[in-house]
């Protein structure tokens, strides 16, 4: 009888492992569940189908089901995992469509179930009027709702990414919307205050109404109450952020880690025997704080379902780790950040400088040139690099790529310095911003030194 791998998780990190081992080993029987209908999409394109970018959910599938099972993979869609069984070796599984419950049998079994939105415990937040945007049900849920009440006012809780974007799309659709924060600036977790201030002007530029340090205190199916008062709503969006979609571990008895993720080693093996987890349910390494952590990221999952097929396919692969790297858009306005921000940093129990500064993105005489922030964070003593933030527009925030190359070849601004960055008047100044804040950062390493020698 053939091994079978059995695969939770119909998305990134769950069918690209299941591919790469079917391919490595066209003698496995892969059997892959996923409790929706689509398969292999990117959750990440949802907000700009919603904001007209994107024509339809349709178009952000990668590979559907049918397309899956070509290629040799038994992948079940509407098929939900309830239960998993370590010592029989067998998942109960629900047929939503067949309204049947039966067990199956596995060799390996791979948990990529990815993560849940952040539902706050709040009187009337179980309204339907209330989504959540993780997967291509809920944005399609959320565009057929918007599309039947013909939405003008909608309320965005939590300034996060999803908040920024999701934000953002309402905008492109015509209604009024406002954004309630908790924190006292968006962004208030990836982002340092000084930096995450740039994007809130921002957002009332745009004709954002954005309220920070404003808890959300409940919803009435008309009005979302918060301590300030409260905004009329036709339809509530949470922005708020994902936790681990753990459960179906914990309750087998595998072990969780950072923010109750599945805790995994570096092959993605989790403490049970022949059992992987990969992507957004399961922790990772992070290189500078050398802590595990929680970051809930496509290009993340992606790679650990790599990692994972590879393993299962009888090679050899691991995760060495992340840098926290990550970038989005309001509007005109690009944002991004890799490694640690200085509240991060500080937490660490780094000794630290920053060095920022004000630019351009093109040379400032050429048409089209963009204003850009960069802001260093380096440490004290050797000015190893520990993380960087940017705010600007076209242009700016693939620039943090440079940053998160650097950080994880352990550069100091020393080196960063060094580097030959390209230079046209076209594309950049003739010190790219990214060595100017370098340059600033390095004067406050020596600087430190002086003063401490």
């Amino acid at each position: 009888m053939a091994e079978r791998l059995v695969v939770i998780g119909g998305d990134a990190a769950g069918m690209t492992a299941a591919t790469l081992a079917k391919r490595m080993r066209p003698d496995l029987e892969v059997v892959a569940l996923e409790k929706g209908p689509w398969t292999s999409y990117s959750a990440c394109g949802i907000p700009y189908v919603i904001g007209g970018d994107v024509a339809s959910i349709d178009e952000l599938v990668v590979r559907t089901p049918d397309e899956h099972r070509a290629n040799g993979i038994d992948m079940r869609a509407l098929h939900e995992a309830k239960a998993i069984d370590l010592d029989g070796r067998q998942i109960e599984v629900h047929d939503i469509e067949g309204a049947r419950t039966y067990r199956l049998g596995f060799d390996q079994l791979l948990i990529a179930v990815g993560a849940v939105p952040q539902r706050p415990p709040l009187p009337g937040f179980d309204d339907e009027k209330v989504h959540g945007v993780q997967t291509l049900d809920d944005g399609a849920d959320l565009l057929r709702h918007a599309h039947e009440m013909k939405a003008e006012r909608v309320v965005v809780v939590g300034g996060g990414y999803i908040g920024l974007e999701i934000a953002e799309a309402f905008v492109h659709r015509g209604a009024k919307v406002t954004v309630v924060e908790a924190g006292p600036e968006v962004l208030h977790g990836p982002m340092d205050p000084d930096m995450a201030a740039r994007v809130r002007v921002a957002m009332e530029k745009n004709g954002i109404d954005v309220r920070t340090g404003d808890p959300v205190k409940g919803f009435d199916g008309r009005a979302v109450q918060t301590s300030g008062g409260q905004v009329e709503a036709d339809l509530v969006v949470l922005g708020l952020g994902v936790r681990p979609n753990s459960k179906l571990a914990a309750d087998a008895g595998i072990e969780l880690g950072a923010r109750d993720a599945v805790a995994v080693d570096v092959r993605q093996r989790t403490s049970a025997e022949g059992v992987w987890a990969a992507g957004d349910c399961c922790e990772s390494f992070h290189l500078v704080s050398r802590r595990k952590v929680h970051v809930a990221l496509g290009t993340h999952a992606n790679k650990q379902g790599r990692v994972v097929g590879i393993n299962i396919g009888g090679g050899y692969a691991t995760f060495p780790g992340i840098v926290g790297t990550a970038v989005t858009k309001l509007c005109a306005t690009e944002v991004a950040r890799t490694g640690l921000s200085e509240r991060e940093a500080a937490a660490e129990g780094y000794g630290f400088v920053v060095g920022s500064i004000d630019s351009t993105t093109r040379a400032g005489y050429f048409p089209g040139a963009k204003p850009i922030t960069v802001k260093i964070v380096a440490q004290k003593g050797g000015g190893e690099l520990l993380g960087a933030q940017i705010v600007g527009e076209e242009g700016a925030a693939k620039r943090i790529d440079v940053l998160a190359t650097a950080i994880t070849a352990r550069f100091t601004i020393e080196d960063l310095l060094h580097l030959d960055l390209s230079y046209a008047p076209p594309f950049a100044p003739v010190w790219d911003p990214v060595l100017m804040a370098a340059r600033k950062a390095w004067d406050a390493v020596k600087r430190e030194r002086t003063t401490r020698g």
